[in-house]
């Protein structure tokens, strides 16, 4: 518990991390209301409710690098002001009107959405040291997992209790209200040593290979748990076991806890795509799994490598991206795990028609083993060309 210890007695580490499980319960919240919102009050369809949540996601994604390049740019509060002014606007307005207007202010919205992942994990690595920076974001990655757990199951219970259009409007309301807390506090982005450094850094820096397979790895790996998650349905479904879904799903998401807090009290790093591959090997006794029982110890311990697998792509980008620019880097990185959930989730039905839940989870643990393996070879293979070339200019010189 050392590194626990010192990374918690620093208050900025403390507050960021509060801050965080703060402005994402509102927003985890308001993904599930507004699917609850267009088909229990606009009586809409379930292909209405996910072509509004592709398309809150897409320009989510979308927005992402731009945002964070303007992050680099002119800084926390400049960044945000005008995402909270177009949030009020258009929430203010959406949970009123039909399904046509509500799609388009709910784009605007994802458009201009604030970066609260980006600036949760960049004023995290700003406040924490390199020694510490691991355990700092296992730590990050344990708020995640905590506002997802409160956000929805608060958002359906008060969707329960009065009609989606109050609950939906009280919980962007609440998001705007958090940005504007983020405003407020301006947690620094840059460490003490970086804040003397002006402007973005040149993209040319750090958009190299390495950063690309990284940013490959988490779509990746975000694809693989999207791919599971719908996969854990199919299982239960031919189990005659549904009921059984919330505490499967339980035990996976308390694996990811468990090996979040393990790999960030270790005191070496393990490489993104070794932690991929990894993940797509524990993932793989899931296919030959005959029961509710063995499906849920065995989502237990595919669990123990989510978490560690995205803590260490974050922690990686940091060490290879200028502080300059990890505004915009954190914005691509994030922009591909958010795909990924597209693209696991369409893999894993594609594979499901074709044969089941064991097809299902078998090709999601061959999708983390190969990509795993190819992308650790790319870069190695990258790095080694890089090195020797380096030694022909010393040479040479």
């Amino acid at each position: 518990m050392r590194s626990y210890r010192e990374v918690l007695s620093s208050s900025a580490v403390r507050n960021v991390l509060l801050l965080g499980i703060l402005v994402r319960i509102p927003f985890f919240a308001g993904s599930v209301l507004l699917a609850l919102h267009v088909v229990q009050t606009l009586h809409g369809s379930y292909v209405q409710a996910g072509v509004l949540s592709t398309a809150v996601t897409l320009c989510i994604a979308a927005s992402g690098p731009w945002r964070g390049r303007l992050l680099d740019r002119f800084g926390l509060r400049r960044t945000i002001l005008p995402s909270i002014v177009v949030g009020a606007v258009c929430w203010s307005i959406a949970p009123f009107v039909d399904y046509v207007p509500l799609l388009i202010l709910a784009a605007i919205a994802g458009i201009f959405d604030i970066p609260v992942f980006s600036v949760v994990r960049q004023a995290i690595i700003a406040a924490s040291t390199e020694q510490n920076r691991q355990s700092a974001l296992a730590l990050e990655s344990v708020s995640v997992e905590v506002s997802f757990m409160i956000g929805p199951v608060v958002g359906v219970a008060a969707a329960t209790l009065w009609s989606t259009t109050m609950v939906l409007f009280a919980i962007q309301m609440c998001l705007v209200l958090a940005g504007g807390l983020v405003w407020l506090l301006d947690p620094p982005l840059r460490s003490d040593a970086g804040q003397d450094t002006a402007g973005p850094a040149s993209r040319r820096s750090w958009f190299r290979v390495e950063f690309v397979a990284l940013c490959v790895g988490a779509n990746m790996a975000i694809a693989v748990l999207a791919a599971c998650d719908l996969t854990f349905v199919a299982a239960l479904r031919d189990f005659d076991a549904l009921p059984w879904l919330g505490l499967v799903l339980a035990l996976w998401g308390l694996g990811s806890l468990v090996g979040g807090l393990i790999y960030g009290a270790l005191h070496r790093r393990i490489s993104t795509f070794v932690l991929l591959a990894g993940l797509g090997v524990v993932t793989l006794p899931m296919a030959f799994a005959s029961g509710p029982v063995f499906l849920g110890a065995a989502g237990f311990v595919a669990g123990l490598f989510c978490a560690p697998t995205l803590v260490a792509s974050v922690d990686q980008l940091s060490r290879i991206v200028p502080e300059g620019g990890r505004g915009e880097a954190m914005g691509w990185h994030g922009a591909a795990m958010t795909l990924g959930n597209g693209v696991g989730a369409t893999m894993a039905g594609i594979a499901i028609d074709i044969g089941g839940y064991r097809v299902g989870f078998g090709a999601s643990a061959l999708l983390g083993i190969g990509l795993g393996l190819g992308l650790t070879f790319l870069v190695t293979a990258t790095a080694k060309r890089r090195s020797a070339a380096q030694l022909v200019d010393a040479s040479a010189a």
